[in-house]
């Protein structure tokens, strides 16, 4: 396989290319040898085309179980072996999947499913799969007893004074002992939803009226605690209706997707249905929001916001933020809490310029309506800009952001022009230099990747030729990735911003140019972490026999076949890239990364490759470590960021809700309070209007002059047009 042409993104990608499995032959266990389809491109909207379920066929799924129990332990990167350890792996991630906020299974129910844990290898392997007709028929005859307390808990009333605490932490949560244990987790449940609601409609109350806020008083606001019993009575069975709606083939899909999951967190089952997510070209345009999805134990997460779309432009959606129900402007929101991401996705997207309001649960708890104009992505602001900032009266410091490594790959195949992020990179640094910059911060945070061939064309510019990167591929060859150019195209100091959101390409291009003392790093105590390449097979290619073509289409497989590692021969994979600096950031206090994902690979080492460090102008890193962290405490910007990561922090970990009228109404007000403490200190941006208008984000420009990270950049890059003295730099 062509290292070069590999996806290495952080985020499952959109554009496919056939490629030749030639590769693939040496393997005698591939019976069921698929075609592979490299994926290329980041970036997806996760707008997903409302489809109907697959039609259910026993004989085409035990064809699924019997491709994936060969093509798994074959192809990769890994070789895990399908024993018991595996199985306990995938019946982890099944189970999760199953009930993941431990709203219905009983103990009892769990120990009768736990007779699968150890035999979900024989199942695949014999093609004979029964633990999701198990899981649906218990799941689904105790989402129907759950329905039948519903009415009798919200007709009995509750007593909203009384001092009650509830659990939210799933992982803090042991499945409910019997019915009785379970209706008093729902009983607290809906107390709390009832509360929230109430919360809600005394909020909009006081748009018109202000002084009803000071008053929280149900006796005096009864048509509010009507109404929100009323909406909590509908949502919820609407819910519940929704959760047995589940198709068959639907808990058969959730089975096969924990299955390759057990792998690594990056290998995934797509459904047909999911396959269709994958049509949208980077070089067209996406409509929708503008957010990359995922489902996460139940609830729809963000794992990253595409520059240059709605939500980006919006700028209070953000990564790590919990979708948990959509309404359009006007319209009741729905609960899309346990929905599957393909059917919450066709709430989200819209016709471009109608709005939709999502109700977002930030990972410290805190909750908010964001309102966002759907649209096209504009496609502009998704490619490389570049600014001057001042240093000082007299130095210039070029500014470069890249926000992904973007390359057309289908245009560039059939040989028409285009456009992509090395040569964008190369056009803006000739404009940087003609302003005679005398440094330059170039900005990779939130960059989820893309294609490796740019990581490596990109750190060529700044070096002049050598190793860049090693791919380990599946059956242990190494191969050594280099820039073949001499040329530099800019040869003066060079400060890498990085963060938590920073992931594969971004990751490799940080680390060489690091590795090479090329260039000096600022960020959190980590990047993403993501060192592997997957490859996507389409399962319908290759069947050995004409007759097992009959079935309707199988699905695609995407699995990891290749890890990167440093030229220092040490793996991005799972540790990421350490910065040089560690400045504080408002994502210190999230478990954001590799390392706290499920089961994704270790990290390790192989043997480094000889490379010349630097000659030119570069940073003292000891020095510069020295003098940044100095700045950086002295910071009043920074400082207030610890001060809220560390609030932050604690408000996450406080997972037990109080679940009466004061307490609950006591922790919205402490929630809004450091909210207004976090805009006075310039942490946020401006929010006011979050329930009522969209607000218009600033040019992305003009936010750097209060960003912490750029401005700790320059101040290290001060006096540099006399490299030879200036601060933290050497010859």
């Amino acid at each position: 396989m062509n290292a070069n042409l590999a996806y290495c993104g952080n985020s499952n990608p959109i554009a496919t290319m056939t490629h030749n499995s030639s590769m693939y032959s040496r393997h005698p266990l591939l019976a069921f040898a698929t075609s592979v389809l490299l994926l290329f491109v980041l970036t997806t909207d996760c707008l997903a085309k409302k489809v109907a379920p697959e039609a259910f066929n026993e004989d085409r799924n035990r064809l699924i179980a019997l491709i994936l129990s060969r093509q798994l332990p074959a192809q990769h990167f890994s070789h895990q072996p399908l024993d018991d350890t595996f199985s306990r792996k995938a019946f982890d991630l099944y189970l999760r999947q199953l009930d993941p906020r431990k709203r219905f299974l009983l103990q009892g129910d769990v120990k009768q499913l736990n007779a699968f844990a150890t035999h979900i290898n024989d199942e695949l392997t014999r093609g004979s799969v029964v633990l999701p007709d198990a899981g649906m028929d218990v799941l689904n005859d105790r989402i129907r007893q759950v329905d039948k307390l519903v009415d009798p808990i919200l007709d009995q009333g509750f007593n909203f004074q009384s001092k009650e605490y509830l659990e939210i932490d799933a992982k803090k949560l042991d499945f409910a002992e019997n019915m009785e244990k379970l209706q008093e987790r729902w009983r607290l449940s809906l107390k709390m939803q009832i509360l929230d609601a109430y919360f809600d409609a005394l909020e909009a109350k006081r748009k018109q009226q202000p002084e009803v806020i000071q008053n929280i008083s149900m006796e005096q606001h009864a048509l509010e605690l009507q109404e929100a019993i009323k909406k909590v009575r509908l949502s919820t069975h609407r819910a519940l209706n929704r959760l047995l709606q589940q198709s068959r083939q639907d808990h058969y899909d959730r089975y096969f997707d924990a299955v390759t999951r057990a792998f690594d967190p990056h290998s995934d089952y797509m459904a047909p249905s999911s396959k269709e997510d994958f049509d949208i070209q980077m070089s067209g345009s996406l409509e929708g929001i503008g957010a990359l999805l995922r489902e996460d134990e139940g609830l729809i997460k963000v794992i990253r916001i595409i520059p240059g779309s709605a939500a980006e432009k919006q700028g209070q959606l953000q990564a790590e933020d919990t979708i948990l129900a959509v309404a359009e402007k006007k319209g009741d929101p729905t609960d899309i809490s346990e929905m599957r991401i393909r059917e919450a996705v066709g709430y989200i997207r819209g016709p471009k310029g109608s709005e939709v309001r999502l109700t977002v649960q930030r990972p410290d708890g805190s909750k908010r309506i964001i309102p966002i104009i759907r649209d096209v992505v504009q496609i502009d602001e998704t490619y490389v800009k570049s600014t001057v900032l001042k240093s000082g009266k007299n130095t210039n410091i070029g500014y470069l952001r890249i926000p992904s490594f973007y390359r057309d790959f289908a245009a560039q195949n059939d040989g028409k022009d285009s456009r992509n992020v090395t040569d964008d990179t190369m056009a803006e640094l000739v404009k940087l230099k003609k302003q005679k910059i005398s440094g330059l911060i170039l900005d990779l945070r939130n960059n989820g990747g893309g294609a490796l061939t740019d990581a490596v064309k990109i750190s060529g510019l700044f070096l002049p030729g050598g190793p860049v990167v090693q791919v380990k591929d599946a059956q242990g060859t190494i191969r050594v990735l280099e820039d073949d150019d001499p040329d530099v195209a800019y040869d003066g100091p060079v400060i890498i911003l990085v963060n938590q959101f920073s992931a594969s390409a971004s990751e490799i291009l940080a680390a060489a140019l690091q590795d090479y003392k090329r260039a000096f790093v600022i960020g959190g105590e980590h990047t993403h972490g993501k060192g592997t390449v997957q490859a996507m097979m389409d399962m319908n290619k290759n069947l050995p026999l004409l007759e097992l073509q009959k079935y309707d289409d199988l699905g695609a497989l995407k699995l990891t076949i290749q890890k990167f590692y440093r030229i220092n021969g040490g793996s991005t994979q799972y540790k990421g890239v350490e910065p040089d600096l560690v400045v504080p950031s408002m994502f210190d206090y999230l478990e954001s990364g590799e390392k706290f994902m499920d089961y994704s690979l270790p990290w390790d080492q192989v043997r480094n490759v000889d490379h010349a460090q630097w000659r030119g102008v570069r940073f003292n890193a000891d020095k510069a470590q020295q003098e940044g962290k100095q700045w950086a405490g002295e910071n009043a910007l920074f400082k207030k960021i610890t001060e809220e990561t560390a609030k932050a922090k604690a408000r996450s970990e406080q997972t037990r809700i109080a679940v009466f009228l004061d307490g609950m109404w006591q922790y919205r007000q402490d929630l809004e309070a450091t909210r207004k403490e976090a805009l006075a200190a310039g942490i946020l941006q401006d929010e006011t209007d979050e329930e009522a208008k969209p607000r218009k984000g600033k040019k992305w420009d003009e936010t750097l002059g209060t960003d912490p990270f750029v401005q700790v950049g320059l101040y290290l890059m001060k006096d540099t047009i006399k490299a030879d003295t200036s601060v933290g730099l050497s010859p």
